[in-house]
């Protein structure tokens, strides 16, 4: 998810900034509906960045405690670093302000005594790590990241991504970095600055010289720039990413520029091409049950409330937990079964919600445009049998073969509620729900 909201910010920054500077546009769990983004722990990203000539401060990384100290020398001997910095790796955010299970504070640490990094990297591993973005039982952390600290003399924003309005990648820049972007947008749309890259050429000189002076980058760190700008491009491209955003993409007080942190999305219709990349995928801290609804071609999201939802299309599922909210209830996740389903999705799908100990009721709300309704009926029944289905069940089908669909249902001799209204379904599995809460 984290990936794709920063990737619609970029994309609202670049709308607003070319267009409507006023406007708004929607983003948050829109961007799982189609697949769960690639997750990437932050060494990972700055080691393929690495990979293509592009300046990040100098890291190891370490798995277990006795490697540490040699790690730390090692980095030491490379940079000469007079200052550490040690990052638990998770990919929740809010690291810094977190708190680990054993009672030790913070998820990111600055230190320039070597023999201290010994120390509180022992204090992460193989602990737990609670952040705002976690669950309360906190993250498990396996890996931690030992880099070399750099100050900052000035920091910018520096982004490329893919937008359809130009058809073809755009960069995005500001001479405001380190800060939220989206903020900058809005407070001083002046300090956005963006250009199109005609995909076929690719990036002129000219184009990344006047990127890095919009920067605000001169002498011999504007040329750095440039250089680190037409590097970022062609990373892009070659890996086939839809985002590169880098904040801070700052400068030292020796002049170095340096890409401080990064975010990376990648198109996962290239996961065949780049197979090393998509490898590095770390599912440790996904929802199972987004996992296994990913492996039957279902988009599953878990929510907190009481009424499981199966719809099919995003648009109708999100109006699906809109209007349980509206009429007082709430969805315990987004389930969108897509146009092509089958009777076994079907049952792969009632049995991810049934796994729901919160879940109290269901709600199935169907438009059968590309949909057979019969198909989901037979598959709700098979399903509802086989899984020994015992909560209130509330069913509204449209569109095609309904009749038949409704028959299905009628003749199964199961305790469904089967209504016709798109509110009226919401109603009662709300009223169904509120019972089930009351005994």
């Amino acid at each position: 998810m984290q990936s794709y909201c920063r990737w619609r910010s970029c994309q609202r920054i670049l709308k607003q900034a070319l267009f409507k500077p006023n406007s708004e546009l929607n983003n948050g769990i829109l961007g799982m509906l189609s697949h769960r983004n690639l997750s990437l722990q932050e060494y990972q990203s700055k080691q393929i960045l690495s990979d293509y000539g592009i300046t990040i401060q100098k890291f190891r990384v370490a798995s277990n405690a006795d490697e540490v100290e040699q790690l730390t020398t090692d980095l030491y001997n490379e940079t000469k670093a007079d200052e550490f910095v040690i990052k638990a790796q998770i990919l929740a955010g809010g690291r810094g302000k977190g708190h680990f299970d054993n009672g030790f504070k913070g998820g990111v640490h600055l230190t320039k005594d070597r023999a201290e990094v010994e120390r509180i990297v022992k204090q992460m591993l193989g602990n737990r790590l609670v952040t705002k973005q976690t669950t309360a039982d906190g993250v498990l952390v396996n890996k931690v990241s030992i880099s070399q600290a750099l100050d900052i003399a000035s920091e910018t924003y520096f982004a490329i991504l893919m937008d359809r309005e130009h058809n073809g990648p755009v960069m995005i820049g500001s001479p405001e970095g380190g800060v939220d972007i989206e903020q900058v947008a809005e407070d001083n749309p002046d300090a956005i600055f963006t250009d199109a890259i005609d995909i076929m050429k690719g990036i002129t000189d000219e184009q990344a010289d006047k990127m890095a002076s919009n920067l605000g980058f001169t002498g011999n760190s504007h040329s750095q720039a440039a250089e680190q700008i037409k590097r970022m491009y062609e990373f892009f491209l070659s890996v086939d990413a839809t985002q590169v955003e880098i904040n801070p993409f700052g400068k030292t007080p020796s002049g170095d520029v340096v890409c401080f942190d990064s975010k990376i999305s990648f198109d996962e219709n290239a996961a065949y091409r780049q197979k090393d990349i998509f490898a590095m995928d770390d599912k440790a801290e996904v929802d199972a049950r987004e996992i296994e609804a990913e492996k039957n071609n279902l988009n599953y999201i878990g929510l907190d409330g009481s009424i499981g939802c199966f719809v099919n299309g995003a648009g109708l599922a999100m109006a699906t937990m809109d209007m349980i909210k509206l009429c007082g209830g709430e969805p315990a996740n987004f389930l969108d079964c897509g146009g092509g389903v089958n009777e076994e999705q079907v049952h792969k799908a009632f049995a991810l919600l049934l796994n729901d100990k919160h879940v109290n009721s269901v709600l199935v709300n169907i438009f059968g445009g590309i949909v057979n309704c019969a198909t989901v009926a037979t598959g709700i029944v098979n399903a509802a049998k086989a899984l020994g289905l015992n909560l209130p069940l509330i069913v509204r089908l449209e569109g095609q073969n309904v009749e038949a669909a409704k028959k299905i249902l009628a003749d199964s001799q199961l305790p469904i509620i089967s209504v016709n209204g798109f509110e009226e379904a919401a109603r009662k599995a709300v009223e169904c729900s509120r019972k089930a809460q009351a005994s």
